[in-house]
């Protein structure tokens, strides 16, 4: 082999290489969606979350994977992520909850181990007595039917955090199923920072509702709740992060009902903004730049029927 050839194929090594150690050095992000549920353009999870990983696809030092339909057959995704994501149905039916506490005990190590992980919406809801332990240790709390509240309501976001999940994201107002007064850890309001039981709390998006949304209806059970019209006036917080002392972070994200509100530039940066953080990936300056068009809004919804109408 003459000298001029073996330097080319030297430096082609080199290069296969570099691309090797950067692409297996890149974070692993897994986004787990529920089941179909609720009707069209409501829940849509399977849409939402192959809608929020082509937002992702272009982030350096990200590699999102995606399960669709539930709990994934093929388990060893999880094994691979730096952060997982839930975007499903909660209560008695959620996905982390069942086989008798086996796949609670598989997130716990994951979680032990730092692995970050994140629910959303409907997802951050389980029953106390089967996950509140796990859920306020992962992600620092929970919702719990009938102490929390699930009215449809529009929050102004009018003031944000200095936060790396901030970053490029303007104050904005959207109306969706916001839940909130969440059973947090210690018991904490939830509307500030601070540390509890070996946790950092941070809230980021916080509004207070008016005192009419506090006054119900909510949408199940309908309420009012005297222990919520007895907290008038006070902030709620409708996304928060924890950092563990486990290495690993955690979020809530209590909107993400309506499927359309993924189109809504500041509602859907923040949430991409989240997920990167949860993988430990720098969040840009200006935060995750993305656009949706109607098109990509209308991609992948499943298959359900229509609402008839009365």
């Amino acid at each position: 082999m003459n000298a001029s050839l073996f330097r080319r194929l030297s430096a082609l090594f080199l290069i296969a290489a570099v691309t090797i150690v950067a692409v297996a050095d890149d974070h692993r992000l897994v986004l787990v969606a529920g089941k179909p549920s609720h009707p069209p353009r409501l829940h849509e999870f399977n849409a939402g979350v192959q809608l929020l990983a082509k937002c992702l696809q272009d982030v350096p030092g990200l590699q999102t994977d995606v399960v669709l339909n539930g709990w994934p057959k093929d388990e060893s995704i999880l094994d691979q992520a730096d952060a997982i994501v839930f975007y499903m149905d909660g209560g008695a039916r959620h996905e982390v909850v069942q086989e008798e506490g086996r796949r609670l005990k598989m997130l716990d190590a994951l979680a032990k181990k730092g692995v970050g992980l994140g629910f959303m919406h409907y997802g951050v809801e389980i029953l106390a007595d089967q996950a509140s332990d796990e859920f306020k240790r992962w992600i620092g709390g929970h919702y719990e039917n009938m102490f929390s509240c699930n009215p449809i309501w529009e929050p102004q976001f009018a003031s944000l955090p200095e936060h790396p999940i901030t970053r490029g994201v303007k104050p904005f107002a959207i109306q969706d199923e916001w839940y909130f007064n969440m059973r947090f850890v210690a018991d904490i309001p939830g509307n500030e920072s601070r540390e509890v039981e070996d946790l950092k709390f941070v809230p980021i998006l916080v509004a207070a509702p008016n005192d009419a949304v506090r006054d119900g209806p909510y949408v199940y059970p309908k309420g009012p709740y005297p222990h919520i019209q007895a907290s008038k006036g006070r902030a709620e917080a409708m996304l928060w992060t924890v950092e563990r002392p486990d290495g690993g972070r955690g979020f809530g994200f209590t909107g993400g009902h309506f499927h359309d509100n993924w189109g809504n530039d500041d509602f859907r940066k923040v949430v991409l903004n989240t997920m990167l953080w949860t993988a430990k990936v720098e969040v840009p300056t200006e935060g995750v730049v993305s656009a949706v068009s109607e098109e990509q809004l209308n991609a992948n919804l499943d298959p359900k029927p229509s609402r008839k109408k009365k």
